[in-house]
């Protein structure tokens, strides 16, 4: 373990297909962390490092997120490659969450994409730093410069060209490096040569420009610099602190270029992680303190201080449950005893790892800063950990709700109980996984952020667990709410033997725009005791779960209540709580119900040929089409369709566009569902609940 300030923590993130696994691989490569590169879809079986899972290397995508560790110059890197389907978009979140930089990853064809713009937003959301590294400039149609365009007008990002390209395309060479105006081409089989000679005359001029550029944007970041570029006298040791001050503050975004495939520009980027993104303590990290009111704390890198950890992904191992953890301050040694915040429940480390891929190495020590894995531990992602006698907690990631819902059900007793098995196991590691048992059919219902994501988890039961399962028909999670006021006024009175129940509850319901509940209590004059006003809270809330209209829960809706009445001996906790779930009822009736589904932002990305049928095929799914963009070879069609319109399109777009197209789906927004299907669900309802009875 070295010093802190020669320590990288970084996520490789990006768009479906960009090269993030690629460009990993290679980067384990050159720092000698593996010896012989092998391509995702391996063609030898043998498949990306970091790909380990079986499934991954069949599906040619990165499933889970994957942690290892390598060194170049002096400096030791952390770094997490994360998948790019938005299917899996907590294991970005929940990597960037831990992480101080990133590389974002860019298709020097396809260029700043859908999934790029929800990355770059998961970036902001931590405010973590990043470089971007423009791939793929091998291919045809590559143009870096588009791309720069592209980061600048899409994501607002201050984007500068760190180096040029010599030739693009099939004549791809290296690259020029505009700090030191030199030539860098990449000899040898596997571009492992570095030569460094002198920029061809042909582009000089074209550096000239782009090096004045990079300058003037760097300058704004060092007094020094600036002066030093009116005399005319850079030099690299003025302009490499001012770029990377302005990209730890967010205010650039150098960029760098290449092919990872084809082993060119992946030096020089190692070169810009250790010399431009954060270590651990340039990045401030803050924790809440329970105790005093939640009040923040910044936390401090130094290893001497109490221990404060973040647990942000679970994994199941053949040993056990696997934790990976982020100490922030202090340090974790073997023998420790730490607290669970959230739990209060002490834990003595016992075994400690840190990852490589699927590989684990026993150490002695975590220090703040580092990422590693511990054994043994019973936790929940998003846990903090802390030495006894501290009380400090860190802030959660960003979890999106789910959207989609299956239905499973076990062929037999046996794949019952090892699908339990597995359900316990991936809710606990995935918490965009959900899973329930319905009342109504009894079934076991799978509930996640798309298709794709299901479809994985039930494989990986087959595979994993032995557990044979049959999917049945995917469901939408839609909402209900109300389109109007409505006023209630309602009276529970029930008369046994002994002492009754009686509760008067009046006020009135409205539609409310950006929050799910809100409850509003107006009683003035004791008409309803307060200490009765959480019990009729309490009902209200009771009721939302499953609305009156379809039994879909219940958002979007104000409950206010202004009067209500009481008796001295009936009225109790239980006689408010049934007032309230009646009074609800006669409201909703009044008040317009409506049932809402979930719109999905796609984005279809297809040559342009095929452009007009596949705006025909998103009309037919009642789309909406928001853009459409002509980038000479592909086009970009950007629609708004309901979710339920969206099974089964990844073989009707194939089967339009040869195989040539792909598309990205993530949630957009719930918005009222039309009359005639609206009617429909109604009488689909009504034959299930007859099926039922």
């Amino acid at each position: 373990m070295k010093d802190i300030q020669k320590l990288r923590n970084i996520g490789i993130s990006a768009h479906i297909d960009s090269g993030k696994t690629t460009l990993t691989e290679r980067i384990l490569f050159y720092t000698k962390r593996i010896h012989a590169i092998h391509d995702v879809k391996g063609k030898d079986g043998v498949g990306a490092t970091m790909d380990s899972m079986e499934l991954e290397k069949e599906r040619g995508i990165t499933i889970a997120s994957a942690a290892t560790s390598c060194e170049w110059g002096e400096h030791e890197i952390n770094i997490i490659d994360t998948p790019g389907h938005v299917d899996f978009t907590i294991e970005v979140e929940r990597s960037l969450r831990v992480l101080d930089g990133a590389i974002l990853v860019l298709c020097s064809v396809g260029g700043v994409q859908s999934q790029s713009i929800t990355v770059d937003q998961q970036m902001k959301r931590y405010k973590v730093p990043c470089i971007a590294f423009v791939n793929k400039c091998d291919r045809s149609g590559a143009d870096p410069f588009r791309v720069i365009r592209q980061l600048k007008e899409k994501l607002g990002h201050n984007a500068v060209a760190m180096q040029i390209p010599i030739g693009l395309e099939a004549d791809l060479e290296g690259v020029v490096d505009l700090v030191s105006m030199k030539a860098i081409c990449f000899d040898g089989d596997k571009g492992e040569n570095v030569r460094v000679g002198d920029i061809p005359a042909d582009i000089l001029q074209e550096a000239l420009e782009k090096r004045e550029e990079m300058i003037d944007a760097a300058s704004m970041f060092s007094d020094e610099l600036m002066e030093a570029a009116l005399e005319g006298e850079v030099t690299e040791d003025l302009l490499i602190p001012a770029i990377r001050k302005g990209t730890l503050a967010r205010e650039i975004t150098p960029v760098f270029m290449g092919s990872a495939y084809k082993n060119k520009g992946i030096q020089p980027l190692l070169d810009a992680v250790n010399r431009l993104l954060p270590c651990p303590s340039d990045v401030e990290n803050r924790a809440v303190d329970p105790a005093e009111d939640e009040a923040e704390v910044i936390l401090s890198s130094d290893p001497k201080k109490p221990v404060v950890a973040l647990a942000f992904k679970l994994e199941d191992g053949q040993y056990g449950q696997l934790t990976y953890i982020r100490v922030y301050q202090g340090s974790l040694s073997k023998g420790d005893t730490i607290v669970n915040v959230r739990t209060r429940k002490k834990v003595k480390i016992g075994r400690m790892v840190r990852m490589h891929a699927s590989q684990m190495e026993d150490i002695e020590k975590i220090p703040a800063g580092y990422i590693a894995a511990l054994f043994g531990i019973d936790c929940a992602s998003g846990d903090t950990f802390v030495s006894p006698g501290i009380s400090l907690s860190m802030t959660s990631m960003y979890v999106p709700a789910p959207v989609i819902s299956f239905a499973i059900i076990p062929k037999d007793n046996k794949a019952e109980i090892s699908m339990s098995k597995a359900l316990n196991r991936f809710t606990k590691e995935d918490p965009t996984f959900m899973t329930y048992v319905s009342e109504e059919t009894g079934d076991t219902i799978i509930s996640g952020m798309g298709e794709l994501h299901l479809e994985v988890y039930v494989e990986r039961m087959r595979r994993e667990y032995g557990a044979e399962v049959v999917t049945g028909i995917p469901r939408v999670a839609y909402r209900e709410t109300i389109t109007r006021r409505a006023e209630f006024n309602y009276v529970h009175k029930k008369q046994t033997g002994g002492a009754g129940q009686f509760g008067r509850v009046a006020g009135y319901m409205e539609p409310v725009s950006d929050e799910d509940f809100v409850f509003e209590s107006r009683v003035v004059g004791g008409s309803i005791p307060t200490q009765f006003i959480p019990a009729c809270e309490k009902g209200f809330r009771a009721r939302l779960k499953k609305g009156p209209k379809m039994e879909f829960p219940v958002t979007g809706i104000r409950i206010v209540i202004n009067d209500g009445s009481s008796h001295a001996v009936d009225s109790s906790d239980m006689a408010f709580q049934a007032a309230a779930k009646g009074a609800f009822s006669e409201g909703y009736a009044k008040a317009g119900p409506v049932i809402h589904e979930p719109v999905m932002k796609v984005v279809v990305e297809t040559p342009t040929e095929f452009q007009g049928s596949v705006m025909g095929s998103l009309n037919q799914r009642r789309g909406m089409i928001v853009s459409s963009q002509d980038e000479g070879v592909m086009c970009v069609i950007e629609a708004q369709i309901p979710l339920a319109e969206m099974f089964g399109y990844s073989t009707v777009l194939r089967s339009l566009t040869q195989g040539k197209a792909q598309f990205t789906m993530e949630f957009a927004a719930y918005k009222r569902v039309p009359k005639g299907i609206a009617e429909e669900l109604v009488r689909k309802a009504a034959e299930g609940k007859k099926k039922v009875a």
